[in-house]
């Protein structure tokens, strides 16, 4: 199953193909250039599918398989990067893969607009780059990092799930993490990175509002912040940021966007029917004085009209964009040109630490789950059912921890539980 998968990778990066799509017992279907198409040739069968994904997953990834029913990471196959998304379905399970291109395409190859080179001078503030899923958005920080890493000595540490493009370091020092790896989630990444000395910190995305927060505590202590969000305008964009908080909290978050915010940029793929292939169609905000007015006073149906009215100043809507940018360009570079396989030398190695217990997020997700049963078990059980509750030491071993849960636990026909002599030391002590 790896060599067809192998080959089918390969053949991907041959024909400049976006995303594949695996599902079993249908025909292998693929995005190029925007269109979905399918090879009737190729088809899986589910348990072929459950074959290949328990050969590519690793232990930690296959436990959260099986408690989630959905994983997703990222891997080389044959110098090329790809993003995996494996889910269950009612044909077993699928697979959604992304190609990247294993080198960093220069930010001048991409086909955006040459102001966006202005970003790698920055020297604080927050770099927001918004669209939906598969817009380019990781793609497009990537080159501007990278564009970074060639020109200055500056520490950037990426926070990212998973990673996607690999760096190495070359003026600058990179160093990533990826969450559920090498790190349990952005918030203890970002909690972390403040003192691990960078300049640039990357957040793969912004989703949760205490994410959000951290981060534009990150962009406000004078770090240059990158960051993603799903957002179909600047608008959408702005008011998912300004309402990350409830009460108070939001007049802090809104005043710490507006003093932070450098660029925001809403990317999508625009498809240009004369060339064959899509190019990145933008629209632009920057962080003048009036924008940082608007966002502070929430008066965000006003964004429009202040991009289209700030011309002068570097901004774009996107039909702008297309009409005065796009469709000015004459010579755009072709998908292969950035679509490019690796050099000719080894990788950089994946180092396993021996001080790192690899299973100990695992605990902590599993341990998750057991409270959610437990705090549903008692909405419909009496309250004086659960009296006991438990303190679970740093070294307590999760085996015995369930073996005490479930002695203590209610009957399934509904008796008490049984009280029990307590553990030995290192396993859970009951609290009374």
């Amino acid at each position: 199953m790896i060599k067809k998968f192998q080959e089918i990778i390969n053949w991907g990066i041959r024909q400049s193909i976006n995303d594949i799509h695996i599902a079993g017992g249908q025909p292998l279907v693929y995005r190029k250039d925007g269109i979905l198409l399918s090879d009737r040739s190729n088809v899986w069968h589910p348990k072929d599918i459950d074959t290949l994904v328990e050969s590519l997953l690793s232990e930690k990834q296959l436990f959260n398989l099986r408690k989630r029913w959905s994983v997703d990471f990222a891997l080389s196959v044959n110098r090329v990067r790809i993003r995996i998304n494996v889910f269950y379905t009612t044909r077993g399970l699928s697979m959604a893969i992304r190609l990247l291109p294993e080198v960093i395409p220069d930010i001048r190859l991409l086909n955006l607009h040459p102001s966006l080179v202005q970003i790698a001078e920055l020297k604080s503030g927050l770099i927001l780059v918004c669209g939906s899923t598969g817009s380019g958005k990781s793609t497009t920080i990537a080159a501007i990092l990278e564009e970074v890493n060639r020109n200055r000595a500056l520490h950037i540490i990426t926070l990212e799930d998973p990673i996607e493009y690999r760096f190495r370091s070359k003026k600058s020092f990179i160093e990533q993490r990826e969450v559920g790896i090498h790190v349990p989630s952005f918030k203890q990444g970002l909690l972390d990175v403040l003192r691990e000395n960078p300049d640039v910190i990357v957040v793969g995305e912004l989703r949760e509002p205490e994410t959000i927060r951290l981060a534009l505590n990150a962009a406000e202590s004078g770090h240059l912040v990158f960051a993603s969000l799903h957002a179909s305008d600047a608008e959408d964009a702005i008011f998912r940021i300004n309402n990350a908080a409830s009460g108070e909290s939001d007049e802090i978050i809104r005043f710490q966007f507006a003093s932070t915010l450098q660029w925001l940029i809403v990317q999508q793929l625009y498809f240009i029917e004369r060339l064959g292939f899509r190019v990145p169609a933008l629209s632009i905000l920057r962080g003048t004085t009036s924008v940082r007015s608007i966002i502070r006073e929430n008066r965000l149906s006003q964004i429009e009209s202040t991009i289209f009215t700030s011309r002068n100043e570097g901004m774009f809507t996107m039909d702008r964009y297309i009409n005065e940018f796009i469709n000015a360009q004459k010579n755009f570079t072709h998908p292969n040109r950035i679509f490019q396989m690796a050099e000719d030398q080894p990788e950089e190695p994946v180092f396993q630490s021996s001080l790192i217990d690899p299973n100990a997020v695992q605990d902590v997700v599993y341990m998750s789950t057991v409270q959610e049963e437990m705090a549903g078990a008692r909405k419909t059980r009496p309250v004086e059912d659960y009296d006991q509750q438990y303190i679970i030491e740093e070294d307590a071993d999760l085996k015995s921890l369930i073996a005490e849960m479930e002695k203590r636990m209610p009957s399934a026909a509904g008796g008490r539980g049984v009280s029990k002599p307590l553990p030995p030391k290192g396993a859970p002590v009951k609290k009374p």
